[in-house]
This record gives C-alpha cells, structure tokens and sequence, in this order.
C-alpha cells in the first residue's frame, strides 16, 4: 500500500472534511520541490482527480489522492494524528526520506529507479 492512515489521523481528517462542507472532497497527499531538505510534504483538499495523473484510493475510510510521479518518493508512507500540551498536528513517517529536517515537513528521499527529476 502507498499511504497507510493511522485512525487517530483518520478521525482528523473526517472532522476536517465535514468542514469543507462540500461533494468530493478528497484528501490529495504528495510532495513538490522546496523546504530546507529538498523536498516538502504536501497535504490537503481536492475536487478534481486526473486519471491520467493520479492515483485514487479509499484508505481507512478517506478518499484519497495522489499524484502517481510521487508514489516512489511516499510508498510506505504513515500519516498520523499526534495531540501533546502543545497542540496538535499531523506527523509524516515516511521510510523513504533520509534526512528531514527538524519540523519534519521537508526531507531527501532515498535515490530511488522511477523518482521524478525533480526529486
């Protein structure tokens, strides 16, 4: 599987869906260039899916997207829910990334056959 989700950030996402308050709301998870490491987690909402260009997956219960030029990059990936004193937030746990930086949004990915260039 690409993108596990961990029920704790399941139940997250399902309060943060009920928000947009609108039809096809689907979670879209990828990367783009930038960040102090080389590459950025990108984590949001999306209407419109490609066929051509993504992948669509229901993953513990969330519609999913995902570019498929990202999938070598996040294949394997966990998204989780951590609430501390100091609030709460998404955690990435992604076995590809080889180093990340200290707020883990940004990493550089293990040298991988079928990354993108840009990666």
């Amino acid at each position: 599987m690409v993108l596990q989700i961990t029920d704790t950030a399941r139940i997250q996402i399902e309060e943060m869906i009920k928000e947009e308050d609108q039809e096809n709301v689907r979670l879209r998870f990828g990367v783009k260039g930038g960040g102090c490491s080389g590459l950025s987690y990108s984590l949001g909402f999306d209407y419109e899916v490609n066929e051509e260009l993504d992948l669509k997956e229901e993953i513990n219960g969330i519609p999913v997207t995902i570019t498929k030029m990202d999938i070598p990059v996040i294949d394997g990936t966990t998204i989780d829910f951590k609430q501390n004193m100091m609030g709460g937030g998404f955690t990435i746990d992604n076995p590809n990334a080889i180093v990340s930086c200290g707020c883990g949004s940004s990493f550089k990915a293990k040298e991988r056959e079928g990354t993108p260039e840009n990666c």
